[in-house]
């Protein structure tokens, strides 16, 4: 039987309340002092670990300061010093080609809008997310990464598989102030509960809000 639509609103708002105590300083893994900087590390971070690229953007950030440093390198120098990310040549052109944007278009600044985002390189919906919801506080929608992705269907917030969907969904559930948070809240939970081959449901603070919780099923 499908949940009714109250029912589901006030389970998700348990859950809300429930993620919020565990992870109160919950926040953007990703290192960063800049909207700039945080753009080029989630560039990086398609397909590619939030720790690999912060192993790498400790380095980088160092050696890059602004938009002009990156466009002064060659693509090649850019990609010895990013070598270790997935797809480390397509992010390095990306990282270039946005960041010659910048330059050109404003003012080396980041844009704050998703629209002007997802017109530079190698930014998509949810990297335009990340940037405006952690770097500018802009809750523009939901990230949607392979965490929230897997615990919103485990949790039966949505009956799809595809992120843009999975993102309409969640946007239509929750209030715009918490679609920052949530994510950030469902990205912790992910890696350190409710993982992806076994989930600790015996340690879950929400468990008894999850339709899929193993103890259910006992």
């Amino acid at each position: 039987m499908k949940e009714k639509r109250s029912d589901l609103e006030a389970r998700l708002a348990a859950i809300c309340r429930g993620l919020r105590k565990q992870y109160p300083d919950a926040k953007c893994a990703l290192n960063h002092s800049s909207p700039v900087e945080l753009l080029i590390a989630t560039i990086m971070s398609a397909q590619c670990t939030d720790e690999r690229v912060n192993i790498v953007t400790a380095t980088l950030f160092r050696k890059y300061r602004s938009c002009n440093d990156y466009v002064s390198v060659s693509q090649a120098e850019l990609e010895k010093d990013i070598n270790s990310v997935t797809f480390f040549r397509n992010k390095a052109k990306a990282i270039q080609g946005a960041c010659q944007i910048l330059i050109d278009k404003y003012q080396c600044e980041v844009p704050r809008t998703v629209e002007e985002l997802i017109e530079l390189p190698g930014v998509g919906r949810k990297t335009a997310n990340v940037v405006m919801g952690n770097a500018f506080g802009i809750p523009s929608g939901v990230v949607v990464d392979t965490h929230v992705m897997r615990l919103s269907q485990r949790l039966r917030l949505t009956d799809h598989k595809q992120p843009e969907k999975i993102e309409v969904d969640l946007m239509n559930l929750l209030q715009p102030k918490l679609w920052i948070d949530f994510s950030h809240w469902l990205i912790l939970h992910g890696r350190q509960i409710c993982k992806a081959r076994k989930p600790a449901c015996d340690k879950c603070t929400i468990e008894k809000f999850c339709p899929s919780s193993s103890l259910k099923l006992n």
